[in-house]
């Protein structure tokens, strides 16, 4: 996997006065390709469900953050899109290239107000030109079978943006831990919900709504249940 990354973004720099849509075309191939990897390597695969909750216009993702797969899948999944992440991602060499080119919005998570403002500036102008936007609102990789509260982030730029938002819920996690070398063989379920319409909802009711739904449907599909002791840490 890591090996192929120069592999893409070597040339695809070369594509930097190209359009979006070319860029992401090029760059995206690698997602591609390490999902077939796993899957004739290591005999990890995946399902979807709620394929038909996919809206036809620009949206946000909320989606739970357990491991990397995540963030490689959602690229054969959803259309064209970025993220919004810790600005220290944006150094990794070649990586970061290739995240930059994709247009993601790096962040201070220390900046408080001003990364919203941020997230809400930079993220309103991508949606206008027909970018998906995705989200992890722990904020991190979280193991399964424990939580982290939502951030707010998201849910204002989904509130002062006006574009739906679309929560994704899977259990990665059981099968690429983080930080661990070892993948583990299986199928791993996206579920995806129904598009959560922002008009006339406060951000805290559309995170609300998404925490619930996310950890509810986690929850159905993992064979890590949450515990007790996990809720008391997430509750803190």
């Amino acid at each position: 996997m890591i090996g192929t990354v120069p592999l893409f973004v070597i040339p695809g720099m070369l594509l930097f006065p190209f359009s979006y849509k070319i860029r992401y075309g090029f760059l995206s191939r690698w997602a591609y390709l390490v999902i077939w990897l796993l899957k004739v390597i290591c005999n990890l695969s995946y399902e979807v469900r709620g394929k038909e909750n996919i809206p036809s216009g620009p949206a946000i993702i909320f989606c739970k953050h357990q491991s990397m797969w995540e963030t490689i899948a959602l690229q054969t999944i959803f259309p064209p899109h970025l993220w919004i992440l810790k600005k220290e991602l944006m150094k990794v060499p070649f990586f970061g290239w290739a995240l930059y080119m994709m247009e993601s919005i790096a962040i201070d998570r220390k900046a408080g107000r001003k990364a919203v403002d941020q997230i809400v500036e930079q993220g309103t102008q991508r949606l206008n030109k027909g970018r998906w936007i995705v989200v992890f609102p722990e904020g991190t990789r979280i193991a399964p079978g424990e939580r982290k509260k939502f951030g707010i982030g998201g849910a204002i730029l989904a509130v002062k943006s006006g574009y739906p938002v679309v929560p994704v819920a899977h259990n990665g996690g059981e099968f690429w831990r983080r930080r661990a070398l070892i993948k583990r063989p299986g199928v791993i379920t996206v579920v995806i919900g129904k598009p959560i319409e922002t008009k006339d909802r406060t951000a805290a009711e559309i995170k609300a709504m998404t925490e619930c739904w996310i950890n509810e449907a986690v929850d159905e599909i993992s064979s890590i249940k949450y515990s007790e002791t996990a809720s008391l840490q997430a509750a803190k």
